[in-house]
């Protein structure tokens, strides 16, 4: 049975920040990462299209938080003590420059994900962590203040164990047995399935502001909407589905969403038709888009009005008129399931967050047993924010653990 000082389950992100920062701040201990895959970092490698989405540009711990449909009362104190500046700092002392961009993500100015992996991989090699791959987790018990681990390929023995696995039902077991509650896993991060003649033939539009309301639900979200092959997507929809995961889960992905493209009350939209009818009398309704709306979304919600190809703003009746604020403003939605959001795929579920003290990221229910990134029932929006509670979690566990 071979023992270390210090053993990391879980070869991802938050798994290779914390065996790095313990070995730089206590260079005598002996780490050891299990990476159950042939390689590790698999969500680095994928994330932001291939460029990792390092973290995001917001740096007020109060803002930061509501970033997070579960875990935002619990990182307020963490973030306090490691977010976005110190990652940034983090990766400039190690040669990696990060970029913002103009929705607030960071990126690597290389633009490529290889950067943060390679950084990582460098920085265990210096700090002689043994990375083994291929060693699955099969079972964890605490015996004479020492922790078993039984894996595929052979026993180990630690100290201290840190659990960073990600949203593996295996490992959520293994810590069931332990005595660890688990909250039960749903998606979250996810597009609509739309079927609907209104955003038919026209994928690849977006609408630059929107506010979307899922009825019978206090559900909303604002921002971008894009409309997709098979219904609708980008962040007004991304954050709805994470703010929404329980929720729209015990739906079974069957609901009506309400949007209003313009952001406009019914009754000022009403006005400003009205004043269009006057301004631009002669001209066709179809041909001209209004509210800087895209001009094919514009013709589709103007047809759905019942206003014809050729009407003209002066020939708009009262009922044409009232269904195309109605259009602009309610547009009600069949919501008939979901899509996996690209590979930024997140679980809202996990250990509950009780059992965890977040001075530490230390169980409450076991000592030298700790956690971090999505093992736990924290999960946020799209934009970095997942990667920032992953360094968070891992750094404030590597000061308790490097003790």
């Amino acid at each position: 049975m071979k023992s270390y000082d210090v053993i990391i389950v879980g070869g991802g992100a938050a798994g290779f920040f914390a065996a790095i920062n313990i070995a730089e701040l206590n260079p005598n201990l002996s780490i050891a990462i299990l990476e159950r895959g042939k390689t590790g970092l698999q969500k680095v490698k994928i994330s932001g299209g291939g460029r990792c989405n390092v973290t995001h540009a917001e740096f007020v711990p109060s803002e930061l938080v509501g970033n997070y449909p579960r875990g935002e009362k619990e990182l307020l104190g963490p973030f306090h003590q490691f977010m976005t500046g110190d990652t940034i700092e983090w990766f400039d002392k190690r040669g990696v420059t990060l970029k913002i961009e103009d929705d607030g993500r960071m990126f690597p100015v290389t633009n490529s994900s290889q950067t943060i992996i390679d950084c990582f991989l460098n920085e265990v090699k210096k700090h002689k962590v043994d990375v083994l791959y291929n060693h699955a987790l099969k079972s964890l018990k605490q015996s004479n203040e020492q922790w078993l681990l039984e894996t595929t390929q052979g026993d180990f023995s630690a100290n201290k164990i840190m659990v960073a696995t990600g949203s593996n039902p295996k490992i959520w077991k293994v810590l069931e047995q332990l005595g660890h509650t688990i909250a039960q896993p749903v998606p979250s991060l996810f597009t609509f399935d739309i079927k609907d003649e209104r955003i038919k033939g026209i994928p690849g539009v977006v609408a630059l502001d929107v506010e979307v309301k899922v009825k019978g639900s206090n559900l909303w979200s604002e921002g971008p909407l894009l409309i997709t092959h098979v219904g609708m997507s980008a962040p007004a929809i991304l954050k709805l589905s994470a703010f929404g995961a329980i929720e729209l889960a015990k739906r079974d992905y069957k609901f009506q969403i309400e949007v209003n493209f313009i952001k406009q009350s019914l009754d000022d939209c009403l006005d400003h038709l009205k004043t269009l009818k006057q301004d631009l009398a002669r001209k066709t309704v179809l041909k001209l888009a209004q509210f800087e709306l895209p001009k094919r979304l514009w013709q589709k919600l103007v047809l759905a009005s019942n206003i014809t190809h050729d009407t003209r703003w002066a020939d708009l009746n009262k009922f044409q008129t009232e269904q195309l604020a109605l259009q602009l403003t309610k547009a009600v939605f069949t919501v008939d399931g979901k899509s996996t959001f690209k590979e930024e795929f997140v679980t809202a579920g996990g250990i509950h967050l009780k059992e965890v003290n977040f001075k530490s990221f230390e169980s409450k229910l076991y000592e030298n047993l700790y956690f971090a990134g999505e093992i736990l029932n924290v999960d946020a929006v799209t934009g970095g924010f997942n990667f920032q509670n992953a360094w968070t979690g891992a750094y404030i566990a590597a000061k308790a653990i490097s003790k």
